[in-house]
């Protein structure tokens, strides 16, 4: 009995000295966590937000954006339907779920990290207004404790007000107040009940689950928490089914000139992951925003939906507008050389030259047209890709195969969606398609020397304190060589001067371009031109955000708009030229393979200078196989034959090729003819048998080339053993022959 006493007094003591270490522990770590009544409801902070020399271009104030509500104003499902996802036992617990913490706490201690946390709306409040997002021991019990503090100071339903003014819900909106504004145009008190459950949805995640940048994820989560509602018995089934079925009803509104741009901002902002909460002090955000050049495309006469983007080389966006806050789009035509040409070349499947027979055809079912309705027989990819042909491209990609396209997509961070791994893909098929700023980053990889790094709009964000807590990176990652970004290069600034976005033909410095329209027989709906030079990349796309037809191309009003801001960026200096070269050769292939048998053959070194023609390739797809026709002419067999003793010889036609023809007699030859071809031969020689010969062959400027000798079958001249004239028959008509 008295080991057990002992046994019992240590562990209690044991216990005591844990507890007391924890307590110790606990006023040691927290004993700077004071409760400010003014972090609670203070909203003077601001974020100034400048361009990139500098100057305040907006001061997006938070004093203005977090507007606040009384709790009592709003309606119930409003209320309940935070509840019921963020704290089902918020007015029942004094602050903390210890069976939620306790829970939390296995987790973490299975997945070795804080993984999972147990926060009530109380301990949300104190750590978006008090703490900073780290996730540590100090950090968590200095949050228990000034939540303890403040349940003791405030009422439930003051604390519930303050979580619901002070929340982040995306797009720098603080506060229901305000987000009820900027997502749906409307005050907070008269938000509807599927509304009030996507406002909920939000707060997970306001950049992966906002309404304008991912609508089909967000409609997801506003659907679970609408069956939270319905299982926490907030809402009837009835309700629950209505409220899902309805769609969507988000739609942002821009009032200021640079609104579209300072939006971006923001959206970067959440991309980069920066912890909003964390700028409750205010901050500085200094952008890539050229203020004159926003100015300028801003001003410029848009008869249609449109979005713009101007980037520079080094990836900074120096103006950004949208009237369909930068949705992605069917791409159309524009993917061709993201996602057909170029992994192609890089595969050493094609060339520019190599030629593709444009005919129709049928991929089980799948028959691509172009946009003429025409076919136009064999033609180089170069031209394909110029005239935006649809038939070979697909071709092309049935060469390179969906596995391979999709490679390069990934490496680019194009992610296809398992029905988009089909041939249409070549011609833009895409369910949900890309925004122009992806498209544009995209082209940049072939101006940047096969090199993709996604373009930002943000450069620095600085605290009020100076200290800098993000500075724009430069990293970026290899997708395609040099080579096949030079042969790019070419093939699109070939399209500025003779094909789709010839518009641009006679600026006066390099310009790569590609063009794409969407639309059907009754009209167009998406029509692009992107553009770039060595400096910039510029995208434009034009059409009807509610897809209804209008009368608009890429080749013709996209590529004007894209015309003006070319003009306008380059007035007073020309940008340097195009990298066309590097990594390539300029080889000399045979022209009559080329025209006749649609092949890419090297040129024989003999060859006269019409004979070759010059085309570019990469270093590692030089063709192996080399003509020898004029260092060693080889000619069909010539035909012989004799008629009235004449010898005929009939040459096959050929280019360039002299013939020596020579007769033998017994032991006598004799040269009769020497010189250029001839089509047909002709020799009177005596009685006799005779073997004649041909050898074609070419004459150089240094130096001649023999083929081998044709002998023709021998032929015999007899002018003697001719028919001998016919006898004088009696004119029986005429004459009495029969008394002679």
């Amino acid at each position: 009995m008295k080991r057990l006493i002992k046994v019992l007094l240590l562990l209690i003591l044991t216990a005591a000295m844990f507890i007391a270490a924890a307590i110790y522990v606990y006023i040691g770590l927290t004993k700077d966590a004071e409760l400010d009544e003014n972090k609670l409801t203070n909203y003077s902070q601001s974020i100034t937000i400048c361009d990139n020399e500098g100057n305040e271009i907006t001061n997006a104030s938070l004093l203005s954006k977090r507007k606040s509500i009384q709790l009592e104003e709003l309606q119930d499902d409003t209320i309940n339907a935070f509840i019921s996802s963020e704290d089902r036992t918020f007015y029942s617990h004094n602050g903390l779920n210890y069976k939620r913490m306790l829970k939390a706490l296995y987790t973490n201690i299975l997945s070795r990290s804080f993984k999972e946390g147990a926060s009530t709306i109380s301990q949300q409040l104190i750590k978006n207004t008090h703490l900073t997002g780290d996730k540590t021991i100090k950090r968590k019990l200095s949050e228990i404790k000034l939540t303890k503090k403040l349940e003791k100071k405030y009422t439930k339903d003051q604390i519930l007000e303050m979580y619901l003014n002070t929340i982040y819900f995306g797009h720098n909106c603080y506060g229901l107040e305000s987000a009820s504004e900027f997502y749906f145009g409307k005050t907070a008190d008269a938000l509807t009940l599927e509304q009030s459950a996507t406002m909920v949805g939000l707060l997970t995640s306001p950049n992966n689950y906002s309404p304008f940048k991912s609508p089909e994820k967000c409609l997801a989560r506003r659907n679970i928490v609408l069956d939270g509602m319905y299982k926490n018995g907030y809402i009837n089934k009835s309700q629950c089914e209505d409220a899902k079925k309805t769609e969507l009803s988000a739609e942002k509104n821009n009032d200021d000139i640079t609104d579209d741009y300072i939006n971006a901002v923001l959206d970067e902002l959440e991309d980069i992951g920066i912890d909003f909460y964390q700028l409750n002090d205010g901050c500085k955000i200094r952008t890539c925003l050229d203020k004159n050049l926003q100015n300028f495309i801003e001003g410029l006469d848009y008869e249609y939906d449109n979005s713009v983007i101007v980037t520079s080389k080094d990836g900074k966006v120096k103006a950004y507008k949208s009237t369909i806050n930068g949705a992605k789009r069917q791409p159309g035509s524009t993917v061709k050389p993201i996602l057909v040409y170029a992994p192609a070349i890089e595969e050493n499947i094609i060339s520019p030259d190599t030629k593709i027979l444009d005919e129709k055809v049928n991929y089980s079912g799948y028959s691509p047209e172009n946009y003429d309705k025409k076919y136009h027989g064999y033609v180089t990819a170069a031209d394909s890709l110029k005239y935006s042909y649809n038939i070979p491209a697909v071709k092309i990609l049935n060469a390179l195969t969906l596995e391979k396209a999709e490679k390069y997509a990934i490496m680019s961070d194009i992610a296809l969606d398992k029905e988009e791994k089909n041939l249409s893909l070549a011609l833009g098929g895409m369910k949900y398609g890309l925004t122009l700023k992806e498209l544009c980053d995209r082209y940049a990889i072939f101006q940047n020397s096969g090199i993709y790094k996604a373009s930002h709009f943000i450069e620095e964000i600085t605290l009020k304190n100076g200290k800098t807590i993000y500075t724009a990176k430069d990293n970026g990652k290899k997708v395609y060589s040099a080579g096949t970004c030079s042969l790019i290069n070419d093939m699109l600034m070939q399209t500025s001067k003779e094909g789709t976005a010839k518009k641009l033909k006679n600026l006066p410095y390099d310009i790569a371009s590609k063009t794409g329209t969407c639309g059907n027989s009754s009209g167009n709906t998406d029509a692009y031109c992107i553009s770039y030079t060595s400096s910039d990349v510029i995208g434009v796309w034009l059409g009807d955000k509610d897809n209804q037809p209008k009368n608009i191309t890429g080749g013709n009003d996209s590529a004007g708009i894209v015309k003006q801001i070319l003009e306008r960026l380059y007035e007073n200096e020309k940008p340097e030229s195009l990298d066309t070269s590097t990594e390539t050769q300029e080889i000399a292939i045979d022209l009559d393979e080329s025209k006749k048998n649609n092949k890419i053959m090297l040129s024989d070194d003999a060859s006269p200078k019409l004979a070759v023609k010059k085309i570019k390739v990469l270093n590692s797809n030089i063709p192996k196989l080399k003509s020898n026709k004029f260092s060693c002419p080889v000619i069909e067999k010539p035909s012989i034959f004799v008629k009235n003793n004449t010898v005929l010889i009939q040459l096959c036609q050929t280019y360039y090729y002299s013939y020596l023809i020579k007769r033998k007699n017994e032991d006598n030859t004799a040269t009769v003819y020497d010189g250029k071809w001839t089509e047909e031969f002709y020799d009177e020689p005596e009685d006799g048998r005779y073997e004649y010969s041909v050898t074609p062959y070419f004459k150089a400027e240094n130096k001649t080339y023999y083929s081998k000798t044709i002998t023709l079958p021998s032929v015999i001249i007899n002018k003697e053993n001719t028919s001998p004239p016919q006898e004088e028959i009696p004119d029986i008509v005429h004459r009495e022959w029969y008394n002679e």
